[in-house]
């Protein structure tokens, strides 16, 4: 199973349920460290990312999606965002970004299943 997703977040706790719902449903994902930046990740060119815009980083989540949205290579990578609800600032910026769909965390938890076989759909159009 190729990996087609990957996913962008610091809390190994919550990177392990996403790890494990993916497996549950026959997606095969991979935790990216960010190493390297978006051109690192645009190099792998996966079918779709994940990203915790609260995670930490020299590259903000928002500058990610910016730069990922902007790069040929990856423009059509759906990304899907989460970040504590209370953070309206930064899921408005995501979505100006270019994000294809941003999300409080918990709805985002409550969803995985359905993301994740979303993500790992083929493109079409």
């Amino acid at each position: 199973m190729a990996t087609s997703i990957l996913v962008l977040a610091d809390d190994i706790f919550f990177l392990a349920k996403i790890q494990e719902t993916a497996k549950a449903v026959g997606v095969a994902v991979a935790r990216f460290n960010g190493q390297g930046g978006p051109a690192a990740l645009a190099e792998i060119n996966p079918q779709g990312v994940i990203l915790d815009l609260n995670r930490r980083g020299s590259t903000s989540a928002v500058e990610w999606i910016r730069a990922l949205k902007s790069e040929p290579a990856t423009a059509r990578t759906r990304i899907v965002a989460f970040a504590s609800h209370v953070d309206e600032d930064l899921i408005a910026a995501a979505q100006a970004a270019g994000c294809d769909a941003v999300m409080a965390r918990s709805a985002f938890s409550r969803r995985l299943p359905e993301i994740l076989r979303e993500l790992a759909a083929p493109v079409t159009g």
